[in-house]
């Protein structure tokens, strides 16, 4: 399998069972899926979250990683999403959750399968556009927390994706981040030189 998913960091994934057993957190949750699963739910699939902060019209990026994410899986099927984030102390469990975004992660790393090169599967969040991502690093043996976009990695828009961007077509780095810099590049002040 081309496809490499790392290890999240040790107590990412505990604190994601922790709050798995825990009822409270469970019930709490903006998740039916969650609540309704019958039989024992997992943690699979971790993918590191990496914000993108900045794009320059020279298309250089830069990124930070802000979390882990987990899909949770009962059975045959992915129910819901869990996300950790780093603190001062080490990691910690941030929320559960559901909604278009999971199903479009796993449908995403499907497809991903499916490539002749071998890629490590990342995240990549750009705020500024609600847009989210699956990075396809070239690097399969990089540090997974590290790192920005090299111009031939992948990146999957996930659905919902931006109107006039694909969702769930690879496009390298190169030829997509051009196009988000024209989307964020603030628009002219009316009545002044173009």
């Amino acid at each position: 399998m081309p496809l490499h998913v790392s290890e999240a960091p040790a107590p990412a994934l505990r604190t994601v069972l922790a709050a798995l057993g825990s009822p409270t957190a469970v019930r709490a949750a903006p998740t039916p899926s969650l609540r309704a699963a019958q039989g024992p739910v997992t943690p699979e699939l971790p993918l590191p979250v990496h914000v993108l902060d900045r794009i320059t019209p020279a298309g250089a990026t830069a990124t930070r990683l802000a979390g882990w994410r987990f899909l949770i899986r009962c059975g045959d099927r992915v129910v819901a999403a869990a996300e950790t984030v780093p603190t001062p102390g080490g990691w910690a469990f941030s929320h559960f959750f559901e909604g278009p975004y999971v199903a479009a992660t796993e449908r995403a790393l499907r497809q991903a399968e499916t490539l002749q090169q071998p890629y490590q599967a990342r995240l990549l969040s750009v705020p500024e556009l609600y847009m989210l991502t699956l990075w396809l690093h070239g690097d399969s043996t990089a540090d997974a927390a590290e790192g920005h976009p090299a111009a031939s990695d992948l990146l999957v828009p996930l659905a919902p994706a931006p109107p006039g961007i694909a969702a769930h077509r690879p496009h390298p780095v190169a030829e997509l981040l051009p196009v988000l810099t024209l989307r964020v590049a603030p628009a002219p002040l009316l009545g002044s030189p173009a």
